[in-house]
């Protein structure tokens, strides 16, 4: 697929409200992409950019173009009612793709990925009328993340030290890397080019260890409240240090700083305390950096295994958070001694939904693409030519993608 171009399902009439929809239905969140002509804000300048065509040339053919945005949203899985009423009430389903042949019931179908589209297949094709076109998991998130390398203005970059820089990618450059996806569980998948790559590992340890011991052990309701709460902690009340070990001094023979955790957790050994006596802050933040301090690690001993210099971190594990950017940042910095950096996504965690979004084209409909893409920003967050993100939260619900259509 040519850089820019993106296969899309279009609609004859420009003026006519479009929206299409793809899931990725996973173990903890669904995540949704859908693009639409109109987002209802008659009174912003790229809501009116919305309804307008224009014609323009492509060789000897001409096209109208649809101004728009690619959206992105999410909802918890065990709330999976909630997200089958909002697609019902932006009508997302409507804009599906009719599979030739089928019978009139069966005919709106919608591309999905991730287990989930398995196992809801049947609620979806109840509460909305529509089936789910299943896309392998692996393949989506590859073609996910390429295609946002590839296409995307400033989405990789790079955390340490409290210093986020973006990443001007080479397209010709690009491959090999090796794919960091953090959802419940974690993927490390080396992608070698558009379609090539090979899962190599993975750990059980991610996302969903994160809310599950978290949830058990302080009670928390989300995993947004978890995040948020280990901004307040502080890990070295929970986790063994080497200065607690050594008096208080490196361990300098073997590189190690007086303030490098020896044992997650393993104050707790010798402290004569309940659970009810620790803090949820203190809990939250050990956790949240024992298992990216992990994640970190093994992704870099894996790229060290197959030679690759570059690693990009994606899944909604991540969130934007600075905290964790930061520990799996050091951990790839720590191990590779400074040769290898962890990249990590704006869009990181609709890596799936994008690339299952992507493979409408596979229906034939190759007069449809996504001809340009810009990122939408807040205006408050443009500085002169440089893009200003929060450092903390992820990727906000209502930010989107702007990007001109060309319909068939």
């Amino acid at each position: 697929m040519d850089l820019g171009e993106f296969q899309i399902p279009g609609n004859s009439d420009p003026n006519q409200k479009t929206s299409h929809l793809s899931l990725d239905i996973g173990g903890s969140l669904i995540k949704l992409v859908y693009f639409s002509t109109n987002d209802g804000d008659d009174d912003d300048e790229l809501g009116r950019l919305g309804k307008e065509s224009v014609g323009v040339s492509n060789g000897n053919r001409s096209f109208p173009v649809l101004k728009g945005r690619l959206h992105f949203s999410k909802f918890e899985t065990c709330k999976i009612n909630d997200c089958l009423d909002f697609i019902q009430t932006k009508q997302l389903h409507i804009g599906g793709c009719q599979r030739l042949g089928a019978l009139p019931i069966e005919k709106t179908i919608i591309k999905a990925t991730g287990g989930g589209a398995y196992k809801y297949a049947d609620l979806f094709k109840e509460k909305l009328g529509i089936c789910l076109d299943k896309e392998d998991e692996m393949d989506c998130l590859v073609a996910g993340a390429n295609f946002l390398l590839k296409a995307v203005h400033q989405e990789a970059f790079t955390y340490l030290d409290g210093k986020k820089e973006f990443v001007q990618i080479d397209h010709n450059d690009l491959y090999p890397y090796l794919l960091v996806n953090i959802g419940s569980g974690v993927s490390m998948i080396k992608v070698e080019g558009d379609g090539k790559f090979e899962r190599v590992s993975g750990t059980n340890v991610g996302g969903g260890t994160f809310w599950g011991l978290g949830r058990l052990l302080t009670k928390c309701k989300s995993f947004d409240e978890l995040l948020q709460i280990s901004h307040q902690g502080n890990n070295r009340v929970i986790d063994m240090l080497v200065g607690d070990i050594y008096g208080g001094t490196d361990y300098s023979k073997v590189g190690l700083s007086s303030t490098t955790i020896a044992s997650s957790f393993g104050k707790t050994i010798s402290d004569k305390k309940e659970l009810q006596d620790y803090r949820p802050e203190d809990i939250a933040r050990s956790l949240l950096r024992m298992i990216s301090n992990n994640i970190g690690q093994i992704a870099y001993l894996n790229a060290l295994r197959f030679g690759l210099k570059r690693i990009f971190f994606g899944g909604f594990f991540i969130r934007g958070h600075a905290y964790t950017m930061d520990t799996i940042a050091v951990a790839v910095d720590f191990w590779s001694k400074g040769e290898a950096k962890a990249m990590f996504l704006r869009h990181e965690g609709f890596l799936g939904a994008l690339g299952a979004f992507m493979s409408y084209e596979k229906h034939g409909l190759d007069d449809s693409m996504i001809h340009h893409l810009t990122q939408k920003f807040p205006m408050s967050s443009l500085v002169g030519d440089k893009i200003c993100s929060p450092l903390n939260g992820e990727l906000n619900d209502n930010e989107s993608i702007e990007c001109s259509v060309y319909a068939s």
